[in-house]
C-alpha cells in the first residue's frame, strides 16, 4: 500500500510538473503565433485567384560551371520557340541566371492557363516533339541536378506580365511552418500595399507539389542600389513594422536570389 501511494505521489507530481511544462510551453509559444480560425476550404481555395486556374511551374537547374553558356544557348534557342506555339498551353514567364545566391543555376518559370488539364496536355504534347525531346537530351548532360514546384498565385498579388529592361530581379523563398499559410496569406494581403508604388511586385506564389508550405515572392529592381532605397521605403509606412514582426515566426527558412534574365525572357 505504501508503495501504491508513493507510486501515486510520484505520477501525481509528474503529471503536475508536465501540465506546468506544458502550460508555460503553450504560455511561450502564444507570445509568437497567433492563432488562426479554422477553415473548412483548402488553402489553395482560399488563398488563390478564383478568376482563372492558372497553374505554375518553376524549374531550379544547377548547371556544370563549364557548361552555362552552352545551356543558356541552348535554352535560349528551344524555350521561345515553345512559348510562341499556340499549339502548346503554356507561356514562359521568365527564365534566368542566379547572379547573387546559388551559382551556376538556371530559374525557368512557367505558367499553365487552364491548370492540371493544361501541364498534362503540354507534357504529352511536348513528348511528341522531336526539337524539345533533343533539348532534354543535350540539356541533361550540362545539369547536376534539378528540381520543380507547381505553384499557384496569391490573390492579392498581380498576374506577372513582361516587362521591358534592363532590370534584375530577386525571388525570395520562404519555408512556412506548417499550418500558417493563411495567416501568412493574411497579413501579405495588407502588406502587399506598400510594395506596389514603384511597380516592384511582379508575383506571390505558393506550393501545391514539391517542398509545401513553401512561398515565393518576385520582385524587379533596375539595379542593387534601387533594391537597397525601395526596401528601406517600405519602412515609412504605418504598418510595415507589424507584417514583419508577424510575419517572421512562422519562417523556417528563408532565401534570396538575385537573378538576371536571360536574353529571350519576357521579363527583361
Amino acid at each position: 500500500a505504501l508503495f501504491c501511494v508513493s507510486q501515486h505521489c510520484f505520477f501525481s507530481r509528474s503529471l503536475s510538473a508536465s501540465n506546468n511544462r506544458n502550460g508555460e510551453d503553450s504560455w511561450f509559444k502564444s507570445l509568437f503565433v497567433r492563432k488562426v480560425d479554422p477553415r473548412k476550404d483548402a488553402h489553395s481555395q482560399l488563398l488563390a485567384k478564383k478568376e482563372d486556374t492558372n497553374l505554375y511551374k518553376i524549374q531550379f537547374h544547377n548547371v556544370k560551371p563549364e557548361c552555362l553558356d552552352a545551356y543558356n544557348s541552348l535554352c535560349e534557342e528551344v524555350l521561345p520557340s515553345i512559348n510562341t506555339d499556340a499549339h502548346y498551353p503554356c507561356e514562359l514567364i521568365g527564365t534566368w541566371n542566379t547572379w547573387y545566391g546559388e551559382q551556376d543555376q538556371a530559374v525557368h518559370l512557367w505558367r499553365y492557363r487552364g491548370g492540371y488539364p493544361a501541364l498534362t496536355e503540354a507534357m504529352n504534347k511536348l513528348m511528341q516533339n522531336k526539337l524539345f525531346l533533343e533539348y532534354r537530351n543535350e540539356r541533361g548532360k550540362m545539369l547536376l541536378s534539378r528540381r520543380n514546384q507547381l505553384l499557384l498565385e496569391f490573390s492579392f498579388w498581380n498576374e506577372p506580365t513582361p516587362r521591358p529592361g534592363p532590370n534584375i530581379y530577386e525571388l525570395r523563398s520562404y519555408q512556412l511552418r506548417p499550418g500558417t499559410m493563411i495567416e501568412w496569406g493574411n497579413y501579405w494581403a495588407r502588406a502587399i500595399e506598400f510594395r506596389q508604388q514603384n511597380s516592384e511586385a511582379v508575383g506571390g506564389f505558393f506550393s501545391q507539389i514539391g517542398s509545401l508550405y513553401m512561398v515565393h515572392h518576385l520582385w524587379a529592381y533596375k539595379d542593387l542600389q534601387s533594391r537597397e532605397e525601395t526596401r528601406n521605403a517600405a519602412w515609412r509606412h504605418d504598418g510595415w513594422d507589424e507584417v514583419v514582426y508577424y510575419t517572421v515566426p512562422l519562417i523556417q527558412h528563408m532565401e534570396s536570389r538575385i537573378m538576371i534574365p536571360m536574353k529571350t525572357s519576357p521579363l527583361k
